[in-house]
């Protein structure tokens, strides 16, 4: 598991030394969220970020909207997320070292709305 996780950050590094093509300039990861990018196009909300370290895992709640469709992100992160470690558990739920992540994509008022929800278990 740490040799995906350890390509994955030699594939995005080398990704950004080339530079960031119109199409991804937003790319990166979730602010608080290392570990947890953010799709290309999607916009995070910085004020709905919640972040706490406990001592049995870390609880995180974050938000990002877009244009996107619900396909459309279910897919990126159905693609991403094993690069980094995350198995799919469910459909838009993973697991990850004693972490579960839960994505949910809805329609909003700015488009689709994206909640991120890391908590310790599996």
């Amino acid at each position: 598991m740490i040799w995906r996780l350890l390509t994955a950050v030699v594939l995005l590094t080398a990704t950004m030394a080339v530079g960031p093509s119109p199409a991804r300039a937003d790319a990166g990861f979730l602010a608080g969220v290392s570990d947890l990018p953010l799709m290309p196009g999607l916009r995070e909300v910085p004020e709905a970020t919640v972040v706490f370290d406990k001592p049995d895992g870390r609880i995180v709640r974050a938000t990002a909207t877009g244009k996107h469709d619900r396909a459309e992100v279910l897919r990126f992160y159905a693609e991403t997320l094993p690069q980094l470690g995350w198995r799919a558990v469910a459909p838009s739920r993973y697991a990850r070292e004693g972490e579960s992540l839960r994505i949910e994509a809805r329609p909003g008022a700015d488009g689709l709305t994206v909640r991120f929800s890391i908590t310790p278990g599996q």
